[in-house]
């Protein structure tokens, strides 16, 4: 039976993906669920969640306002509480429950947001999606609301990294190792969407030249930063020197062209599998495999761009399974084993997406760290 999971886990949701995008920014986010969201998310997908403030509450939707409807509730309750502990800007996320019944958000944070006069937002997040589409729907709201032209553009080649939250790059170094990895190579970073970035500094992203889209959670920022200010962008994440001097050499390219550029396109097919989100999955089979080829399958959102041979949309067991049977090595996290041959080599590679917080103490750097993975795995 198709988009069923029988063994595996499954990725973490659109909702919690808008609350991870936001997490730093200052901002209170509200999903409007009766509870089991906001523990989910809390335990499992959010790894800043004991050691940084943040403002994610759950509304506390209660049958009786499922069924007959009680807007005026979470209107209330909402302003109250902005009004109390004076958030930069206000977000509503939507759940399965409130989207079965037909809740409109947006209009909802329209209506708080001419009472409050905060900058309010409203995403229809359902569950049914993958963090991918929640965190890219935050983070593409926050450049249309927040970025202005740029009279004055940075003196050197600069970037924004684009689609960086813990649910990808996890909080084992990766952030900073992607700054270091780029400064060497001459290339500054203005702006992480967003981790270790303010609002302020989100809101100046259009002083860089180039965007670096690092994960598939920053493609749609990355359109609107386009489309709005003429600003191109490069597809791919900095794993190890080799590649990170390939994406270095596509943003000046993309910055004297203006064209956009993909870093990582698909890899011949190989009876290598790696499994994870698809641009940080593509840019390893580079990093990896770049001479022998791999195929990478992606269980989450990916625009079409990035489709090939080497590259399928697979979302799961079943469309997975044939893939697996055919391969002599597969790279994924360690949930997904027990669906693997035993034949095929299984290198375990945790992704704190699916597994949570289950492996992540054994999450690698791979941004720097990714010789040392290859020599442990004999790669």
């Amino acid at each position: 039976m198709k988009q069923t999971a029988r063994i595996i886990s499954t990725y973490t949701g659109d909702t919690s993906g808008v609350c991870s995008a936001l997490f730093e920014l200052g901002g209170m986010t509200v999903m409007h669920d009766a509870s089991g969201c906001n523990s989910t998310y809390s335990t499992h997908d959010e790894p800043r969640w004991y050691n940084s403030d943040s403002l994610v509450f759950i509304s506390g939707l209660t049958e009786t306002e499922a069924i007959l409807g009680d807007d005026e509730k979470l209107i209330h309750d909402t302003i109250q509480t902005a009004q109390e502990l004076h958030p930069k800007f206000i977000a509503l996320a939507g759940s399965p429950i409130p989207m079965m019944t037909g809740v409109d958000l947006p209009a909802i944070a329209c209506e708080i947001e001419n009472t409050s006069h905060l900058p309010t937002f409203g995403f229809n997040t359902d569950g049914m999606h993958s963090y991918v589409s929640g965190a890219g729907q935050a983070l593409a709201a926050i450049a249309k609301r927040y970025c202005r032209p740029s009279k004055i553009k940075a003196s050197t080649l600069t970037v924004n990294l684009l689609g960086v939250t813990p649910l990808d790059f996890s909080i084992n170094g990766s952030v900073p190792a992607l700054t270091h990895q780029l400064n060497v190579q001459g290339v500054q970073v203005q702006s992480v969407w967003a981790m270790g970035s303010t609002l302020a500094q989100l809101a100046q992203a259009t002083r860089a030249q180039v965007n670096l889209v690092v994960s598939a959670s920053g493609f749609k920022t990355a359109q609107v930063l386009q489309q709005q200010f003429g600003m191109p962008y490069v597809v791919g994440t900095p794993y190890g020197a080799t590649l990170t001097k390939a994406i270095v050499a596509a943003i000046k390219r993309a910055a004297k062209s203006q064209q956009n550029q993909l870093a990582v396109p698909p890899l011949p097919n190989a009876q290598t599998l790696i499994v994870g989100e698809g641009v940080t999955a593509l840019s390893l089979a580079h990093a990896l495999f770049a001479d022998v080829g791999a195929t990478v399958l992606c269980p989450t959102e990916l625009p079409d761009d990035l489709l090939g041979k080497g590259c399928v949309h697979a979302r799961d067991e079943a469309e997975l399974l044939p893939y697996f049977k055919q391969a002599r090595t597969i790279i994924a996290d360690p949930l997904y084993q027990p669906i693997c041959p035993k034949t095929a080599r299984f290198i375990p590679l945790a992704h704190e997406a699916f597994s949570g917080r289950l492996y992540r103490k054994e999450i690698p750097n791979l941004v720097s760290e990714l010789d040392q993975f290859r020599r442990s795995n004999q790669l």
